[in-house]
């Protein structure tokens, strides 16, 4: 239950939800914690304004939101609304949760009202915290919003069950621990005060008094309020509209928005939903299982390779203080290699355990949560939060199957000390594979009439000699880093061709291939010098072997598409891999398959659809970027941002340069990465948007794109430099 806890706090006072209510966005706010993050907006932008010049508006409208003034992170500390010159500047404060909380313009007027009930300003708008989804209030205010009571009666279950020992309520001092409870007075006694106040005789006799931890029950299980409908309030919910996925109730079905539209039984849609909910949880469950499995697997392998670590070192020592002087200096070169391998191997394991054991947490703690959910008995509740805890459910399965639980490393040490060369030979002392008295393979041949190389791509092809009579059982491919540092693997297995992807443009590499078998290893081949492609204006096809040595004379551009494999998997692919959009709501990232180092890029992306004006961001990212968030929310992405207005540059949730000019369905926004100078620059419709967008961009970069489901994008590459920025490139 305690890592269920996180899931029942709110994201602006960081305590336990008190009367919550579920925004459009699925997440949750204390109802004051919403009153306190309002802000209010200009006529212009208000739901009223909108319905009387004819433009259609829903209940809750999001806003468009000047998002530069709005999340300003400016050393000042302030925010405000922006875009009208009668909003003052409004002090915001961070909550527990690092959450900033706009607190009302004007302090609210003396009221005998409660917070949930004294009426909110005109004209508010609130934005989520989680999200940040923002959107204007209609006129019934937070009453609009439906009460999460399902979210409610899990927290009480989970503070009774964290709380000490019942205490009697009519103590005035010093509570005493109670001792009994009536079920009529609802009031828990200890023993002096049931006999001053409760005496077991006239009316109260008839009284019943029981335990204290059986009266906590009783409370626990009287029924709730009946939903009632945020639209009729006087109205209980009835039956469940399948279009807009809530519990309304018979006078929607009559006059409401909800006469036109599909509904089943309240009753029959919860079974359904539980039934949902119950089938993703036992899909996870299984995973956590695993999960936890996999942990003592990890934790005994740290066991062992410690036990392997200390036999393997002793066994060395004692083979080299028997070669006497001559040995002691290489000894110590040699311990000092088995300690790092043995650091490694720990580090990796154990660094593989800190993250399961995160995760394992995450996905306990999200399936106790959904179990207390699946425990409510109000359908109407239950149904305005199953589909959003169905689908994290979904995902989180999702993530625990990407080959989340394979050991990262082995716990075995294969190496082993050759003590037999005479002490002439000591200076070539090295570990070795294990000796056996079978022959190794024949060192293989790379055939330099197949090997080629395509933009940053090589292509190896390689044989065994002709008379060789020893098999190998596989190869071992090796190149360096391009910059003639230490070699390493990237290809290991029985194939005699291989292709190398996401090498940097412009550079040289060092290939070659041994064999193996049992035994151990061959010599390595001849080392092959490899050259790939610039990063400029022209198409090449892949170059021969015979032709590498002079590929620097030739301009190519890289072609490439989006990449399924590293994508998010709400991404929908088409037009093979060169046109993506998004079955979320919220925002989600697709990278490039090609990565950049050097040279300069240019890629184009098209707008083949464009709904309800959202904002999708464009440029590069690391390889590790956060794929469930916009680009640019993090360290690792640099991007533009673009609605039908504006646009504004995103790196490290920093933004920077809004600027006006929008975008629209059929619209081009252009890409150029000037890995030469440096620079990061952005195109709409043929025309530089805003300055120069970042600088001092260095280390290898893949194109990136995050939208929604109200967008669709299609990627052109191979592409020029624009002319203008030719010109000027060459005169600079």
């Amino acid at each position: 239950m305690e890592e269920m806890e996180e899931e029942l706090k709110c994201p602006v006072c960081g305590s336990f939800y008190r009367e919550p209510i579920i925004l459009p966005c699925s997440h949750n706010l204390c109802q004051a914690c919403a009153r306190n993050i309002l802000v209010q907006t200009p006529e212009s932008e208000s739901p009223q304004s909108r319905r009387a010049s004819g433009s259609g508006v829903s209940d809750y409208d999001y806003l468009d939101l000047d998002k530069m003034s709005l999340y300003s992170e400016a050393d000042s500390g302030y925010g405000s609304y922006g875009g009208f010159a009668s909003a003052p500047t409004t002090p915001c404060q961070k909550s527990p949760n690092g959450v900033r909380v706009f607190p009302p313009a004007m302090p609210p007027p003396a009221t005998h009202l409660s917070p949930a009930l004294a009426p909110v300003p005109r004209n508010s708008c609130i934005t989520c915290p989680q999200c940040h989804r923002s959107l204007i209030l209609d006129d019934r205010g937070l009453r609009g919003f439906p009460k999460n009571r399902v979210l409610e009666g899990v927290i009480d279950r989970y503070q009774q069950s964290k709380a000490a020992a019942l205490k009697c309520q009519l103590c005035e001092k010093a509570p005493k621990e109670a001792t009994v409870m009536c079920e009529q007075c609802d009031v828990f006694y200890c023993d002096p005060c049931r006999l001053r106040c409760h005496p077991p005789r006239g009316p109260l006799a008839k009284h019943r008094l029981v335990p204290p931890a059986q009266g906590r029950v009783s409370r626990r299980l009287s029924p709730r309020k009946v939903s009632t409908c945020t639209d009729h309030e006087l109205e209980n919910h009835s039956m469940y509209c399948v279009q807009c996925k809530m519990p309304v109730c018979y006078q929607c079905l009559e006059e409401g928005k909800h006469s036109s539209h599909e509904v089943k039984a309240l009753g029959a849609m919860w079974k359904l939903h539980k039934s949902q909910l119950s089938q993703a949880l036992n899909g996870l469950s299984d995973r956590a299982k695993e999960a936890k499995e996999f942990l003592v697997q990890l934790r005994n392998m740290v066991q062992q390779i410690q036990e392997n670590s200390v036999e393997f070192e002793a066994c060395l020592v004692a083979q080299c203080d028997a070669l006497i002087d001559a040995l002691n200096r290489r000894k110590a070169q040699l311990l000092a290699r088995v300690n790092k391998e043995h650091e490694h191997k720990l580090k990796v394991v154990r660094d593989q355990i800190s993250h399961c054991t995160v995760k394992l947490r995450q996905t306990t703690g999200l399936m106790e949560y959904c179990l207390e959910v699946i425990k409510e008995n109000d359908p109407s509740g239950f149904l305005q939060i199953s589909d959003a805890l169905i689908r994290r459910v979904h995902l989180t399965e999702d993530q625990w199957g990407k080959g989340t639980l394979t050991p990262r490393m082995t716990t075995d040490f294969d190496l082993s000390l050759d003590n037999s060369p005479l002490l002439q030979s000591i200076h070539q002392l090295d570990f070795v594979q294990m000796k056996a008295s079978s022959p190794v393979p024949a060192t293989p041949i790379l055939q330099l009439e197949e090997c080629c190389t395509h933009n940053n791509s090589a292509t190896l092809s390689w044989k065994q000699p002709p008379l060789s009579t020893v098999p190998a059982e596989g190869y071992i491919l090796e190149l360096d880093d391009g910059n003639g540092g230490q070699f390493r693997e990237v290809y290991v297995g029985k194939e005699t061709m291989c292709t190398v992807d996401g090498l940097h443009f412009n550079s040289t590499y060092n290939a070659r291939i041994k064999a193996f078998n049992k035994t151990g290893v061959s010599q390595y081949s001849k080392t092959l010098v490899l050259q790939t492609s610039e990063g400029c204006n022209f198409e090449t096809q892949s170059a021969p072997y015979s032709q590498l040595v002079d590929i620097k004379k030739l301009l190519a551009v890289a072609w490439f598409a989006f990449d399924p494999g590293s994508a998010h998997s709400d991404i929908i692919f088409s037009n093979d891999n060169l046109t993506v959009t998004c079955s979320s709501y919220d925002d989600r990232v697709v990278l490039g398959k090609t990565g950049f180092s050097k040279g300069v890029h240019y890629w184009e992306l098209t707008v083949d659809r464009y709904d309800n004006h959202p904002d999708p961001a464009f440029g590069v990212a690391r390889i590790d970027v956060m794929k469930d968030v916009m680009l640019g929310k993090d360290d690792k992405a640099w991007a533009m941002y673009v609605d039908n207005n504006r646009s504004w540059f995103m790196h490290n949730n920093s933004h920077t340069n809004r600027t006006e000019g929008g975008i629209t369905k059929g619209a081009t926004i252009g890409v150029l990465l000037d890995l030469n100078r440096k620079t990061l620059t952005f195109f709409i419709n043929d025309e530089q948007q805003g300055p120069i967008a970042f600088e001092n961009v260095e280390g290898l970069f893949f194109p990136a794109v995050s939208l929604n489901r109200n967008v669709q994008v299609t990627l052109h590459t191979g592409l020029p430099v624009p002319d203008f920025y030719s010109s000027r490139a060459s005169i600079a």
